[in-house]
């Protein structure tokens, strides 16, 4: 499986912001910072080696008020083919990866991974407003853990988020 970031300029130069870590961490991902998306560029970044590309997104039925055509259904074969797959994730707030999502039409072709059983998050240094609300490393995480069938995995990527974590607490301010 390959694993493509596209991440809001807004969040790359966060000291909070996991993308990074996420990037520098899994081994073939691509990290690319920007908003509105060139659809040349964004067809060249999806059409990696012939993979299919899969949104790491959840389902937003109220964007359908927005004009947004609802997400074609996930083939389920492709979620036991991993090595054919091109995990596309959205690094912002959900404000912005939102933005990113409407503002990108290609985007929105793509079949989009739900995710279950979701852990709560342990990013205590952002707001979520909804339980289920996960960064995009502990998102992206849990979504390769379930493709893969192996959560164990990416348990080492998990802690050195955590570690992250802890170090911007203890520096919080000083940064």
């Amino acid at each position: 499986m390959r694993l493509l970031i596209l991440q809001h300029p807004l969040e790359v130069s966060n000291a909070k912001g996991s993308a990074r870590l996420l990037h520098l961490s899994v081994a073939g991902s691509t990290l690319v910072a920007g908003e509105v998306f060139d659809p040349a560029q964004l067809s060249t970044l999806l059409a990696v080696e012939g993979r299919q590309a899969v949104l790491l997104y959840p389902d937003t039925p109220d964007d359908r008020s927005l004009g947004m055509p609802a997400p074609p259904p996930l083939p389920p074969e492709l979620l036991r083919a991993p090595d054919k797959l091109l995990l596309v994730v959205l690094d912002g707030t959900w404000r912005k990866s939102r933005k990113m999502l409407y503002l990108n039409p290609l985007l929105h072709a793509l079949p989009r991974l739900p995710l279950s059983d979701m852990p709560p998050s342990r990013y205590r240094i952002r707001k979520a407003h909804a339980p289920d609300q996960l960064s995009t490393l502990e998102a992206t995480c849990h979504a390769l853990g379930e493709i893969d069938g192996d959560h164990e995995k990416f348990l080492p990527l998990s802690r050195a988020f955590d570690d992250l974590i802890d170090t911007f607490v203890l520096h919080q301010g000083r940064l």
